[in-house]
């Protein structure tokens, strides 16, 4: 039997967490495979205690770099740092990065500069938009990763036009809809609606935390002002990230929204309470990049606050729709009417991604060793 290829897999949110989980448990499967799980601490709060990683039938991480906060620099820098020196101790065969956090580039950096492969997950996802410090992120790791996994075919395409050889690159499919399956019965089973009391309401969820969105008050105070307006329709549940609660009660719009009777202000929930709370709603209102992805795969509604995507497939073939802030009514509006577009579920997003990326990374390594 051949010797067993030690595996890394990156995380450093909870996000991340999301989508390494399906593909651990695909390859801890796999005799072929030891897998270790690095957790660098590029975002950490209460919700990384034992309860989450129970949640997702995951061990502790393996190595935790407990890199924190930081600016954009500093992150990167300490990842860096603390990476290399954990391959110096244990020197993988594969880095598998995720997504498009600081710590997917600066991993890739490493990995690429000590001649260690590195698969990307999530790979071939723009925007377009350079401002966004994500899109760096996705540019300098499908730059230098050695197989890039996409999640639909625009990411492919969108790799193939940058120069990209083809034979890195290979499509396996959205692996948040693996972590949707993986939970399935304990998201149907948790009933936020009800323990929220907007069960057999209409209702929608508002979850908002990009700069663009809520640093300024002009902007927020736009934002406040279009939900208060649509609160008259339907019931609002909205989760404040603390960026966001920070900037409304800095910006004095906190009690503006407090005192709506039709809103109601919670502090931020865990994926299975969240994606509960999704699945009984009428609408999602956004500007964050997987619930794009899970509305369209569940086909409700999704208004999505922002000037682009990186996820332009739940445009084109899902519920999600760019919308201004200042035609946010229109659009609600619009959805209670019934003048919506139904989704059409892309390709691959079936929940066997995960078995997808574990047979193209033993094909990789045959094809390697018959060189």
């Amino acid at each position: 039997m051949s010797e067993e290829t030690l595996v890394h897999l990156i995380a450093a949110a909870r996000p991340n967490f999301m989508k390494v989980a399906p593909l651990y448990h695909a390859l801890s499967a796999n005799d072929r495979f030891n897998v270790r799980l690095v957790h660098t601490g590029q975002h950490y709060d209460a919700n990384m205690s034992q309860a989450f990683f129970d949640d997702l039938g995951l061990p502790q991480p393996h190595h935790y770099l407990e890199v924190g906060s930081g600016t954009h620099a500093e992150q990167t820098a300490k990842v860096m740092m603390r990476y290399e020196e954990t391959v110096t101790q244990e020197l993988p065969d594969w880095t598998v990065v995720v997504g498009d956090v600081n710590s997917t580039a600066a991993v890739a950096m490493v990995c690429a500069k000590l001649l260690i492969p590195v698969v990307h997950l999530e790979a071939g996802l723009r925007s377009g938009d350079r401002s966004m410090p994500e899109e760096i992120n996705r540019l300098i790791t499908d730059t230098i990763a050695d197989l890039l996994w996409t999640p639909s075919p625009d990411a492919d395409e969108n790799l193939l036009k940058e120069g990209v050889a083809a034979a890195r690159i290979e499509l396996v499919g959205n692996i948040m809809i693996d972590s949707y399956e993986l939970m399935r019965e304990r998201i149907e089973a948790a009933d936020t609606g009800a323990k929220l009391g907007v069960a057999g309401d209409q209702f929608g969820v508002v979850t908002l935390h990009r700069p663009a969105n809520v640093d300024a008050r002009a902007s927020l105070e736009l934002l406040v002002n279009q939900l208060l307006c649509a609160s008259e329709q339907l019931k609002l549940v909205f989760p404040v990230h603390p960026r966001t609660r920070k900037s409304l009660e800095s910006h004095g719009l906190l009690d503006r929204l407090a005192s709506s009777s039709r809103i109601q202000l919670i502090e931020p929930l865990s994926y299975i309470e969240f994606m509960s709370l999704v699945n009984g709603a009428m609408l999602a209102v956004t500007d964050s990049g997987g619930i794009q992805e899970e509305t369209t795969y569940l086909d409700i509604p999704c208004l999505t606050l922002r000037p682009n995507t990186e996820r332009p497939i739940t445009v084109t073939q899902g519920s999600n729709r760019l919308v201004k802030p200042a035609e946010l009514l229109d659009n609600i509006e619009k959805v209670l009417a019934g003048d919506w577009p139904a989704s059409r579920c892309p390709d691959l997003w079936d929940g066997r991604t995960a078995p997808r990326c574990v047979k193209s990374l033993e094909t990789y390594l045959d094809a390697a060793s018959a060189a």
